[in-house]
């Protein structure tokens, strides 16, 4: 029904879209969402339609690295150079044909987390309605003799509350049997995250990735105040049943933001503690996989596969409140 208050639906909610002028991010399209009652969401079309800010009452609740924007023309498909042009923000996709360390498997030569998070997003376009907004894309990894991999993507924000539900669907349009990795690289920063922060993961069993990690695993949930020269730590949270869930509370803010996935299919949580001097962020991040490449991935068995014209479904859903 029509407000007869407003002259635009925009002074309530809605979405906006812009382009970057200058820098490295000259020409990227951006999406800026608003559900009018304090969440504001920046999406990138031209980075795989992922989420560069997330805003709620004006504070910021994810991390933007260094690198900034930085279009698709620039990324480098070789090796961990895809380091040089991870924006992060608050979520970048990594996969889908392979996610984390650099790998060699069965003769394919594999990057960093793959390239879905660098390629531009087809067919986008929004819709809002009376208790949301969603906002939808399709992100193609195609390529001839090789993976035909599509994502059909649909972001909906609630008008209702101050909550978001990333949806993804997979698909084989190639002939033959595809792997099929995907992590959700949620990026929390400042304020949000400082050494006062308050992380719950109610996991049954904790990994540490490597030993570094478990020198410290006693204290993997305990964020610390940003330090100089220090070493990633990453932790693998094992969950029992289908629920997968993820919290982080600031007491200065008195603000909560919470992750819940299935964690069935699901089934890699990883949290990403990274406490440097302004490479200080907390990941929190579902996936189906572990960030270890795809041929360790194969090895334990944990590898998923997508046949011909089969179709795979995810979902993440993030909420934000008062607490």
């Amino acid at each position: 029904m029509m407000n007869p208050y407003i002259g635009h639906e925009s002074q309530i909610s809605g979405v906006e879209e812009h382009r970057l002028t200058g820098g490295k991010g000259d020409g990227m399209r951006l999406l800026q969402a608003d559900n009018g009652r304090g969440l504001t969401m920046t999406l990138t079309p031209d980075r795989g339609m992922d989420i560069s800010r997330l805003r709620v009452n004006g504070v910021n609740m994810g991390y933007f690295s260094a690198c900034g924007y930085v279009a698709p023309a620039y990324y480098e498909g070789t090796g961990d150079r895809w380091l040089k042009t991870f924006t992060a923000g608050f979520m970048t996709t990594c996969g889908l044909y392979t996610v984390g360390t650099p790998s060699v498997d069965e003769g394919e030569e594999l990057p960093l987390h793959g390239s879905i998070g660098n390629l531009p997003a087809e067919q986008v376009y929004w819709q809002e309605e009376e208790d949301k907004i969603c906002v939808r894309g399709v992100v193609k990894d195609e390529v001839i003799f090789g993976r035909k991999l599509v994502l059909r993507r649909e972001i909906e924000i609630s008008k209702k509350e101050n909550s978001f539900v990333v949806r993804d669907e997979i698909e084989n349009m190639g002939d033959r049997v595809e792997p099929l990795e995907i992590l959700y690289h949620m990026n929390m920063g400042y304020p949000l995250l400082d050494e006062e922060s308050v992380v719950t993961i109610p996991a049954k069993e904790v990994v540490p990735r490597n030993e570094h990690s478990a020198e410290d695993i006693e204290h993997c949930l305990q964020m610390e105040k940003p330090q100089a020269g220090y070493e990633e730590r990453c932790y693998y949270h094992k969950f029992a049943g289908k629920e997968g869930k993820a919290s982080i509370y600031q007491p200065k803010l008195g603000m909560e933001l919470t992750i819940t996935f299935d964690a069935e299919e699901l089934d890699g949580f990883v949290e990403w503690k990274m406490m440097g001097v302004r490479d200080y962020v907390l990941g929190l991040e579902p996936g189906n996989c572990y960030p270890d490449g795809r041929d360790v991935m194969r090895k334990t068995g944990m590898l998923k596969f997508l046949r011909p014209g089969e179709c795979k479904r995810y979902e993440v859903k993030v909420e934000i409140k008062k607490a």
